[in-house]
Order: C-alpha cells, then structure tokens, then sequence
C-alpha cells in the first residue's frame, strides 16, 4: 500500500473542499496503480462537477466520503506505480482522465500500443472515451515540451475539433454567420481557430473586459461584447453557445428572429445549464463515432494530430501558464477557476 491524498468538493456547494490522507489498496490481479503527476483546472472541470448529477461525472471516480462529496475530474498525465500486468511496465507515462488525488486504480483492457481502457466495474457503462488512457509512447499528438498545453487544451480541443467538423460537416447549416458565446474561453476559441476562414463569418461573443484579448487571437471575424448584439447582421445565422447565459440567447433571438437557423448548447462556463433552453446540443462522442466509422479510428487520430500540431503551434502564444504544487496548489486553482479569477491568457497547471 501507498500512502495517498484525495481532494474532494461539496456536491452542493463546490467552494466546500476537503483534502484526505489515506493508503491505496492492495492491487488484485489485473490491476494498475498509476501515480497522479500534473493536470490542469479549466471551466471544463467546473462544468463536470456542474453537470455531476445528470452527466454521471461524479461516478467516474467515487469519493468514499459519502453522497455530499465528489471528486471532480481532471485530465493530465500519470504514471505507472505499480502493475500485475505485464504489458504496462512501471513507469510508463499516460494522458487521460484523472482524479484529484494522488493516485488512482484501474484495470486496463484493450491494451496495444496505444495504450488502455480501464474496464474497472463502475465505470462499465460511463461514456467510454473518458475511460481511455493513452500512452505518450507513439500519440502523434504528443510532444514533451507541450505537456501544459496537452493538460490545458487536449480535451477542449477535441470537443473544439469535433464541434467544428460536425458543423463543417453539415455545410455550416447553411447559415452566413456563426456566433460563439464565451468567445474568449479555451473551447470556443480553439473551434474557432479550426473554423476561420473555410465558411461563414465568425462572431465572438465575450464580456467586455476580455473583447481585447479575444480580438487579439485573430480567430474571429468580429468580437463584440454581449451587450452589442443588436450589432449583429440579420443574416441566416448558427449560435454556438459556450456560455449558457439565458439573456443572450434572448437578446439573439429577439434581434434575430428566424434569421436564428441552428441554437446549440456546447457546455457552459458561468454555471447556468444551457441545454433545456436550446434548440438542440452537441455532444463531441456522438461526432466521434461518426468519425471512426467515416474515417477509422487511425484516420480520426491523425486528423486530429495534424489539427492540434497547427493550434498548438500557435496556442503556445496565447497562454501563460500559472503552476501550482501539490493539494494546496490544487485547491487554490480550482477556487479561483470556479470563482472566475483566472483571466482567460492564464493556465492553471498543478504538480501533484
């Protein structure tokens, strides 16, 4: 056994932490115990925990410290502690789906080159995209040097990647204009970099105090602050909504009227659930497997190698990376993400 810590959050009032010490379990015969080592926090952390309940976030990775807390999960990389398995070597390093914890157990299964998926029995029938854990070993997508930036964009990217294919995809939906809420926000400005330039006009959508920095990424055609969107052309357009804000999808449908075409809830960054009031919402795994049928599963994986290699390339340039240590590093980034004092240049990156 090895000694370990969780951090975990009230379910109901995710400012309530809780830091624990405790001992891993003895492996059994098929499992793996991999050593948590640097993950990002991102208003994509505060949305699983958000959507803990009806997205079955919180299940991933059980707290042990009853139903009023949960452990929000995280993406980063691990290492391999320990294993009964000898395929997974001790010390092999893997991206993937993690706790906020020290250490976690999996059981892997389709185990290749690529790495594994933890078949562990509580996470049997959760969406099996967050089950993977990919080794860094031959990941097209893998450079040491973009470690942070894999934390911090890998998982926005992909849902950016795939959100921006689905409505390439579909020819635009047809519309002249598309406008993205939360423009200034990782996800949103990642499908617009993939975007730009190949259909409609780009508008980003942003809160005043960010309009500089989301111009300054040159993704978008026009930013304009939420209270301008009666500067908006009255032409067939596609909302991409981010930020789950209920007035401005008022005031765009107010000014827009049926030149309003598609209303898409992609997530939300402000904590109010966007689904029920949109017309319909985009869930990346669904494109994802229509993907893997079109293309493969080698076809999709180098699609979004070649895509991420051009964002990263230019990402690099857009971020400043705040790193934190260990739980406390890990509490205080998550405060401040949820709280929202985390200006959109800064990366939250914590060493575990």
């Amino acid at each position: 056994m090895t000694a370990t810590w969780t951090f975990a959050v009230g379910r109901d009032d995710l400012a309530r932490t809780s830091v624990t010490g405790g001992s891993t379990p003895a492996l059994t015969d098929g499992e793996v115990l991999l050593r948590v080592d640097r993950v990002g926090i991102t208003a994509n952390n505060v949305t699983y925990a958000v959507l803990g309940e009806s997205m079955r976030y919180w299940e991933f990775f059980p707290s042990g410290l009853g139903a009023g807390w949960g452990l929000p999960p995280l993406w980063g990389f691990a290492e391999v502690a320990e294993s009964t398995i000898a395929e997974i070597k001790t010390g092999q390093r893997l991206y993937g789906y993690l706790p906020p914890a020290g250490h976690l157990v999996v059981r892997p299964d389709r185990i290749d080159d690529s790495g594994f998926r933890d078949v562990s029995a509580h996470r049997a029938d959760l969406p099996s995209p967050y089950n993977a854990y990919r080794a860094t070993i031959g990941d097209a997508a893998y450079r040491a040097d973009q470690e942070d930036l894999l934390v911090l964009f890998r998982p926005l990217f992909f849902t950016s990647f795939m959100l921006a294919d689905q409505v390439a995809d579909n020819s635009f939906y047809g519309a002249e204009a598309i406008v993205v809420s939360s423009a200034s926000s990782k996800t949103a400005y990642a499908a617009a970099f993939e975007l730009h330039g190949r259909g409609p006009r780009l508008i980003g959508l942003t809160s005043p105090g960010n309009v500089a920095f989301t111009e300054a990424l040159g993704c978008y055609d026009q930013v304009l602050a939420y209270d301008q969107v009666s500067d908006l052309a009255a032409v067939p357009t596609v909302y991409l909504d981010l930020s789950g804000a209920p007035e401005t999808r008022t005031g765009l449908r107010f000014h827009l009227g049926s030149q309003l075409i598609r209303d898409i809830a992609v997530g939300l960054t402000n904590r109010i659930p966007n689904a029920d009031a949109a017309g319909e919402v985009f869930f990346a795994p669904v494109q994802m497997r229509k993907r893997r049928q079109d293309w493969g599963r080698d076809g999709l994986d180098e699609r979004f190698a070649e895509a991420w290699h051009r964002f990263a390339a230019v990402a690099q340039g857009w971020v400043d990376v705040r790193l934190g240590q260990g739980p406390d590093g890990l509490r205080e980034a998550w405060l401040d993400v949820l709280a929202g004092r985390t200006p959109p240049r800064t990366g939250r990156i914590v060493q575990l």
